[in-house]
């Protein structure tokens, strides 16, 4: 049984939404339920190790990988996950085999409505064969053909596969004119810059780094120790603009964006001042984090330092990894969560409107809980579907742990990962103890992809282990609380069938950059949107997943497009999965 459903709905027009700010905000319910996440990876099929090539060398590019993604790459409406690969560094072992691998989702739904999600290793019969040594992965539809197409950022040229829509990849690097050859690339985000319709690209880079040049640095104590980023110059980030012929123009110059500031490690996109086009946030190591607002005449401006988030309330610079953009608060507007070093805590930054921001990381208790880890993966997601948005960090160090290595630990920089429930008056809650038994593994986080694997209506994370392998976080945290979740997307064309290998219509492409109100009779407009990028080097679910909380009320929908038309839909079902096609609304 499939879950995507078609979304030629009758619908009666919508006044559009006001924003939360204006109608005043609902506190979260005051029930304390519990977050519960069991881990499923093996038991599902996800039989994957990372291997970081490690010799005793301390390579730098040893410590950053690996990113993961989930995504639906043969159209049936469940979630497949791309998982990223090492390989040998001078000095390891040889070690055959080493590439990045796809696992096929085929999710088993039994007729009381029980699902389990069955992955499959079709690496080969997809015909990707990477095996260069990775670090991250995007997702998006470059070509319009609604067929979901990878990025994926390396050590070394970076690789593009255009997705065939008959289960295999091509790699289309050379002909694209994405391969940015000259770095270390960590983040990447396909996304509409100039609202034509087609996905652009911006690259993360992170240092002017070769293996041949890598600099012998010491812990504290005088141990060998992996470099800080101040060792190298930092990488140049790019931005690729899409010509809408299957290749790309380098417009990183002419757009005024990139640089110099680096080294780049995340990278989110939203609207953060609400004039209908897409800006960019760069989370950079140690330097002043970048707020590329968009101008729309094809150039960017940084207004991080003005806008208040280059640097944290006390005016230092953070060692910033994962970041992510959501709405929190529920007052209309994107904020920005960002993961940081230890001793620096992670960084809440509100959005008071119009991208001006403050930093409330310590009132709302994120910073002084986060402060013992280091931060990589993060996303927003409302876990308990009661209409707040939760928060996830995938931790892990970059420094030697003393009271590790003097354990004689091989790799001394595991750490637990964390779970923070909103409780909707602007504080935020540490329930990782109560969160499930997977909250206890040590182990060196990298990677977090976010999206509902089971299509069970609430988000699952699957999670790159530095050196280690994969874990699945299954949620089972929602209870009797009802949801909604809308694929957004563009037109229908029509291609091969993955299965059958007869034309079918199929869904167009995620209409990442979308924005969606969710209007419920009495109570406050949630405003979600749709977006793959964020957390750590990974793709997330490009679906919109929204809490109802127990209100069983069907609600009112109005997309914003990401070209600014707005369409809206009523009577709209709840408790499962459908999708919106730009074109059929009122």
């Amino acid at each position: 049984m499939r879950v995507l459903v078609p979304a030629l709905m009758a619908a009666v027009a919508l006044a559009c939404g006001t924003s939360n700010r204006d109608s005043g905000r609902e506190a979260a319910s005051v029930d304390t339920a519990s977050f519960s996440f069991t881990e499923h990876a093996a038991e599902w099929g996800l039989d994957f190790v990372h291997v970081n090539g490690m010799s005793g060398r301390f390579y730098d590019a040893e410590i950053f990988g690996p990113g993961v993604a989930v995504f639906d790459y043969d159209n049936d409406g469940d979630l497949d996950v791309y998982l990223v690969q090492g390989q040998p560094l001078p000095g390891a072992p040889a070690s055959a085999g080493l590439k990045d691998r796809l696992f096929r989702n085929d999710l088993q739904i039994t007729a009381d409505g029980h699902r389990t999600p069955r992955f499959t290793d079709v690496t080969d019969e997809s015909r990707i064969n990477v095996r260069s040594y990775g670090m991250g992965v995007a997702a998006g539809d470059f070509d319009n053909d609604g067929w979901t197409d990878l990025y994926l950022t390396r050590l070394g040229p970076n690789v593009l596969l255009r997705n065939n829509g008959n289960g295999t990849f091509a790699d289309v690097t050379r002909a694209s004119g994405t391969a940015d050859p000259m770095s270390w690339s960590v983040s990447a985000s396909f996304v509409d810059i100039d609202r034509d319709g087609w996905l652009d690209l911006y690259v993360a880079n992170y240092l002017s780094y070769r293996l041949e040049s890598d600099i012998n640095c010491t812990s504290r104590a005088g141990e060998p120790d992996y470099c800080d980023p101040a060792a190298y110059l930092p990488g140049r980030d790019r931005l690729f603009r899409n010509r809408r012929d299957g290749t790309f123009v380098d417009v990183t110059e002419r757009a005024l964006v990139g640089g110099p500031t680096g080294p780049a490690l995340g990278i989110a996109t939203a609207d953060f001042d609400g004039d209908g086009w897409v800006d960019l946030y760069v989370a950079n190591d140690s330097k002043e984090n970048d707020l590329w607002m968009n101008q729309r005449d094809g150039t960017f401006r940084n207004t991080a330092l003005r806008a208040g988030v280059a640097v944290n309330g006390d005016g230092r610079t953070e060692a910033s990894m994962g970041v992510d953009a959501g709405d929190y608060d529920n007052d209309g507007d994107e904020d920005l969560f960002i993961a940081n070093l230890t001793g620096e805590g992670g960084t809440l930054y509100m959005n008071r409107g119009g991208a001006v921001f403050d930093d409330v990381s310590v009132p709302s208790g994120v910073r002084p809980a986060s402060l013992a880890y280091t931060g990589f993966g993060a996303a927003w997601a409302d876990f308990d579907d009661d209409g707040w948005l939760d928060l996830l960090t995938v931790n892990g160090a970059v420094r030697t742990i003393e009271a590790l290595a003097l354990a004689r630990d091989p790799f001394p920089l595991h750490q637990r990962k964390q779970v923070f429930r909103n409780g909707g008056n602007g504080r935020f809650e540490d329930v990782t103890a109560r969160a499930g038994s997977v909250f206890q593994l040590s182990e060196v986080g990298r990677g977090a992809a976010f999206g509902d694997i089971d299509n069970d209506g609430d988000t699952d994370v699957v999670i790159g282990n530095n050196n280690g392998p994969v874990r699945l976080l299954a949620s089972e945290s929602r209870g009797s609380r009802h949801w909604i979740g809308i694929r957004l997307v563009g037109s229908s064309p029509r291609r091969p069938s993955t299965r059958s290998g007869s034309p079918e219509l199929v869904a167009g492409r995620d209409m990442v950059g979308a924005r969606v109100a969710v209007m419920r009779d009495g109570s406050p407009t949630i405003w979600r949107r749709a977006r793959a990028d964020g957390s750590y080097a990974s793709a997330n679910d490009p679906r919109v997943l929204v809490g109802l909380g127990d209100s069983p009320t069907p609600p009112k929908v109005t997309v914003t497009w990401p070209d600014g038309r707005t369409e809206s839909w009523t009577g709209v079902e709840i408790d499962r999965y459908l999708t919106l096609v730009q074109g059929t609304g009122k």
